[in-house]
């Protein structure tokens, strides 16, 4: 058996770590918890983010970011990417040294502007050639369950990514490989914002003409940012771009398009916040996404309308209006 260690025991690590146990790996999850990795190790369940879901065997969970991590040739990050390079910082030196280092986050960092990746390399010295990332449709709950799905598992070298698909290549999960590591985190990064737009139109009321022009004119925004930055336009296309945007923008599982929901009903960010534990990247996001945009002059009318809604400067209603409103171009501008 591989040994993995999955650093992060929220609904996606724990739905993520149920694929790399079914794809025949020893799985260590770490929690922050004592409390929670007590109740995985004894009833096999996460009973506070997927209650319900039997966990196999073959995950262990521990408290001890030492012990999750001895002997593990695949280490798979998921954390509130605005937190990781702080959560990095501790784990580093008991990181070992040829182990792959796998994003599964899907943020920008705000201030640094950096993607996860580049926030691996730069705390832990890696070679891009071990540092990968995961992109795709990835509900948790859906995941978690089993139901058939298919992801984009990313890395610059290619003997690598084949490691890294076999690492979690199951028989209801099928991983796809790909070099592009740019354009599949920034598309999961912007997939969340856009999901924010889509949830607040659903809030509103209105319908799937509205939505389908967000979710259309959406990716068209993140396809021109990726590009600036070396993407493949063509990942846009596929499993870590449409695919990703499509699942996000219509699930209620979505955490971004429940939380857009919430705005087009009125209520404030500070207010849903409170509501829940779980993270919705792109209300983050949205701030880092705009910065990165406006440093390379990329037009990006939908993330910046987001970012103002989130920071309470307009309302949902008003932000999509003034979309609409603006200046008739040629679709391809």
């Amino acid at each position: 058996m591989t040994k993995v260690a999955v650093m992060g025991s929220g609904s996606w690590g724990t739905a993520f770590s149920i694929v790399l146990a079914d794809a025949g790996n020893d799985v260590t999850l770490w929690a922050r918890r004592e409390d929670l990795c007590a109740t995985i190790n004894d009833k096999h369940e996460n009973t506070d983010y997927l209650p319900g879901v039997e966990l196999p065997e073959s995950i262990r969970a521990t408290h001890d970011p030492a012990e999750a991590l001895a002997g593990a040739e695949g280490v798979f990050f998921v954390v509130p990417s605005q937190t990781f390079r702080e959560n990095l910082r501790d784990w580093v030196d008991l990181i070992p040294p040829d182990a792959l280092l796998v994003s599964l986050m899907k943020g920008v960092e705000l201030g640094s502007l950096k993607r996860m990746s580049e926030v691996i390399v730069e705390e832990t010295g890696a070679d891009l050639a071990r540092v990968g990332v995961v992109s795709g449709p990835n509900l948790a709950k859906e995941i978690a369950m089993r139901e058939p799905a298919a992801s984009v598992v990313a890395c610059g070298d290619e003997h690598n990514v084949t490691r890294l698909r076999a690492m979690c290549h199951s028989s209801t999960f099928r991983p796809y490989s790909s070099t592009d590591v740019i354009g599949c985190e920034l598309g999961g990064a912007y997939k969340n914002v856009i999901g924010l737009a889509v949830g607040m139109a659903v809030g509103l009321g209105f319908g799937d003409n509205t939505t389908a022009s967000v979710i259309t004119r959406g990716l068209a925004e993140t396809a021109r940012l990726s590009e600036q930055f070396g993407a493949d336009p063509m990942t846009l296309m596929g499993l870590a771009g449409l695919g990703d945007l499509v699942a996000t923008c219509s699930s209620p599982l979505s955490r971004n398009r429940t939380f857009g929901e919430k705005l087009g009903q009125g209520m404030t960010t500070a207010e849903i916040t409170a509501s829940t534990r779980q993270v919705a990247e792109g209300v983050k996001s949205c701030s880092s996404l705009l910065d990165l945009a406006r440093s390379v002059d990329v037009y990006a009318p939908i993330v910046e309308a987001v970012h103002a809604v989130v920071e309470g400067e307009m309302t949902a209603a008003e932000m999509l209006t003034a979309l609409i409103s603006k200046e008739a171009k040629h679709e391809r501008d």
